[in-house]
């Protein structure tokens, strides 16, 4: 069976939930395009989450892989442009590692580009009712040290395997504890990632939109 491969994250930072998960979660084992979608929590810590994102890749061979995480603070669905190599966390991870200005990938790339047609997502989101935007970084967390490492590895492959990254706000529930944060339903969330799914699988050639940023 032909499937499509989405990661979220577990808590992390003192959360009780990660959103990313919460969404995600809901949407394994769906039917989308002829695709069966398989869902996996990958850990909050840098190293293992490849080694986690790498094996499932593995035993499955998914035609489309798209990770998503959570970006407290942002108000919409954020769809990556650009992952680059370097770790620099702002905090420890789940272990207590907290890499500061390291490689992820050793003599890698400074950067590698989604291979989502990011623009085509957001276009189709948006119409939805669903704000969304292109964004221009996915930080220096696990978030980016995934979306690096995960792109690395397809060019490694040389195939045509499409794969990027999304980020999501802070559930309501969440948003309580952050006075201020903006936030958004989880069944709003998981219309989102459907749509980024359906889109990714039938479109081949993106669409040509504004969608950069002045700073």
């Amino acid at each position: 069976m032909r499937t499509v491969l989405i990661t979220a994250f577990e808590p992390f930072g003192g959360e009780r939930m990660n959103p990313s998960w919460e969404a995600v979660r809901q949407l394994h084992e769906r039917m989308l395009c002829g695709f069966q979608v398989v869902a996996k929590e990958l850990p909050c810590v840098f190293g293992d989450a490849l080694t986690t994102l790498y094996a499932e890749m593995e035993a499955l061979q998914p035609e489309l892989i798209i990770a998503v995480g959570q970006a407290g603070g942002r108000a919409d669905i954020s769809v990556e442009r650009i992952g680059i190599n370097i770790n620099d966390a702002r905090i420890p991870d789940n272990k207590g590692n907290q890499p500061i200005d390291e490689p992820i990938i050793p003599g890698g790339p400074a950067a590698y580009f989604s291979t989502l047609p990011i623009k085509a997502i957001v276009e189709g989101i948006r119409e939805a009712g669903i704000p969304a935007s292109v964004s221009q970084t996915a930080g220096t967390y696990v978030c980016n040290h995934v979306m690096y490492g995960l792109l690395h590895r397809l060019a490694q492959q040389g195939n045509e395997v499409r794969g990027g990254f999304i980020h999501i706000p802070y559930l309501p529930e969440q948003a309580i504890n952050h006075p201020g944060a903006p936030s958004m339903a989880a069944q709003t969330v998981i219309l989102a990632l459907e749509m980024a799914i359906t889109i990714a699988l039938r479109t081949e050639q993106d669409l040509r939109l504004v969608g950069g940023a002045t700073h």
